[in-house]
Protein backbone atom coordinates (compact mmCIF):
# COMPACT_ATOMS: atom_id res chain seq x y z
CA UNK A 1 0.00 0.00 0.00
CA UNK A 2 2.84 2.37 0.84
CA UNK A 3 4.40 1.70 -2.54
CA UNK A 4 1.24 2.83 -4.34
CA UNK A 5 1.10 6.06 -2.32
CA UNK A 6 4.79 6.72 -2.98
CA UNK A 7 4.38 6.10 -6.73
CA UNK A 8 1.37 8.42 -6.84
CA UNK A 9 3.40 11.13 -5.10
CA UNK A 10 6.27 10.73 -7.56
CA UNK A 11 3.87 10.84 -10.52
CA UNK A 12 2.28 14.03 -9.17
CA UNK A 13 5.70 15.63 -8.79
CA UNK A 14 6.67 14.66 -12.37
CA UNK A 15 3.41 16.07 -13.71
CA UNK A 16 3.94 19.33 -11.84
CA UNK A 17 7.49 19.72 -13.20
CA UNK A 18 6.35 18.84 -16.70
CA UNK A 19 3.60 21.46 -16.56
CA UNK A 20 6.05 24.09 -15.30
CA UNK A 21 8.53 23.37 -18.07
CA UNK A 22 5.79 23.33 -20.70
CA UNK A 23 4.56 26.70 -19.43
CA UNK A 24 8.08 28.13 -19.46
CA UNK A 25 8.63 26.89 -23.02
CA UNK A 26 5.37 28.39 -24.20
CA UNK A 27 6.14 31.69 -22.45
CA UNK A 28 9.51 32.14 -24.13
CA UNK A 29 8.33 30.78 -27.48
CA UNK A 30 5.27 32.96 -27.76
CA UNK A 31 7.01 35.89 -26.07
CA UNK A 32 9.75 36.05 -28.70
CA UNK A 33 7.56 35.81 -31.80
CA UNK A 34 6.60 39.50 -31.70
CA UNK A 35 10.06 40.94 -31.07
CA UNK A 36 11.56 38.62 -33.69
CA UNK A 37 9.11 39.75 -36.35
CA UNK A 38 9.49 43.37 -35.27
CA UNK A 39 13.27 43.33 -35.44
CA UNK A 40 13.15 41.72 -38.88
CA UNK A 41 10.74 44.35 -40.14
CA UNK A 42 12.85 47.15 -38.63
CA UNK A 43 16.00 45.86 -40.29
CA UNK A 44 14.31 45.47 -43.67
CA UNK A 45 12.76 48.93 -43.51
CA UNK A 46 16.06 50.51 -42.47
CA UNK A 47 17.96 48.85 -45.32
CA UNK A 48 15.26 49.98 -47.75
CA UNK A 49 15.47 53.55 -46.41
CA UNK A 50 19.28 53.59 -46.62
CA UNK A 51 19.07 52.28 -50.18
CA UNK A 52 16.71 55.09 -51.14
CA UNK A 53 18.54 57.87 -49.28
CA UNK A 54 22.19 56.99 -48.49
CA UNK A 55 22.92 60.47 -47.12
CA UNK A 56 20.57 59.87 -44.15
CA UNK A 57 22.40 56.68 -43.11
CA UNK A 58 23.47 57.95 -39.67
CA UNK A 59 20.03 59.10 -38.58
CA UNK A 60 18.36 55.95 -39.92
CA UNK A 61 20.80 53.61 -38.18
CA UNK A 62 20.52 55.51 -34.89
CA UNK A 63 16.74 55.26 -34.89
CA UNK A 64 16.86 51.62 -36.02
CA UNK A 65 19.20 50.60 -33.21
CA UNK A 66 17.04 52.41 -30.65
CA UNK A 67 13.88 50.71 -31.91
CA UNK A 68 15.58 47.30 -31.96
CA UNK A 69 16.69 47.81 -28.34
CA UNK A 70 13.09 48.49 -27.30
CA UNK A 71 11.84 45.43 -29.19
CA UNK A 72 14.58 43.28 -27.66
CA UNK A 73 13.56 44.45 -24.19
CA UNK A 74 10.21 42.73 -24.70
CA UNK A 75 12.03 39.50 -25.51
CA UNK A 76 14.09 39.85 -22.34
CA UNK A 77 10.87 40.27 -20.33
CA UNK A 78 9.58 37.02 -21.86
CA UNK A 79 12.85 35.29 -20.94
CA UNK A 80 12.61 36.46 -17.34
CA UNK A 81 8.99 35.30 -17.14
CA UNK A 82 9.95 31.88 -18.53
CA UNK A 83 12.79 31.51 -16.04
CA UNK A 84 10.48 32.46 -13.19
CA UNK A 85 7.82 29.97 -14.33
CA UNK A 86 10.33 27.18 -14.75
CA UNK A 87 12.46 27.57 -11.66
CA UNK A 88 10.88 29.89 -9.10
CA UNK A 89 7.18 29.00 -8.99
Amino acid sequence: MELIVMLASVAAQIEENAAKMLGAGLAIGLGLIGPGIGIGMLGAAAMNAIGRNPEARGAILTNMILAIAFAEALGIYALIAAIMIGFVF
